[in-house]
């Protein structure tokens, strides 16, 4: 049996603000998009960024990467993380998540958050799929699996 999903209004409040901060930062201060897949992207391929460029992009995966230390430093406890499923799972369920960023050029953070607050057409109808996607897979993992 699955661990049960807990939902708090006020740490999803805290979080989604502190997602949308980011992306205006990002914005205000680079003249980039916060979407997570063409910012790892750019460190792991063989893109032609100076070292500014790279600098930013490292600085922005080790605040998501630092993240839980900075809770635990607020809190005194560390986020609770369930994983229930089998690693050949996870992976599997990794490599068609990359596949799909690729085919559909960015990410849920790229057009969900930064692409929908831009009115992108494209990313409408980007996170529109993500979401439908989403929804089947809940539907058939839940109901018919």
């Amino acid at each position: 049996m699955d661990a049960p999903t807990a939902f708090t209004p006020l740490s999803a409040l805290a979080g989604g603000v502190l997602i949308g901060l980011s992306a205006v930062m990002l914005m205000a201060l680079n003249g980039r998009i916060a979407g997570i897949a063409g910012i790892v992207g750019g460190l792991l391929g063989p893109a032609p960024f100076n070292g500014l460029d790279r600098f930013w992009r490292l600085a922005f995966v080790a605040g998501l990467v630092a993240a839980p230390a900075l809770w635990f430093a607020a809190t005194g406890t560390m986020p609770e993380v369930a994983v229930t499923d089998s690693w050949p799972l996870l992976i599997v369920a990794g490599l068609i998540v990359g596949v799909g960023t690729q085919i559909g050029s960015g990410c849920t953070s790229g057009h969900g958050v930064c692409g929908l607050a831009r009115l992108s057409p494209r990313s409408a109808v980007a996170t529109g799929v993500f979401m439908a996607a989403a929804l089947l897979t809940v539907f058939v993992t839940r109901h018919l699996v």
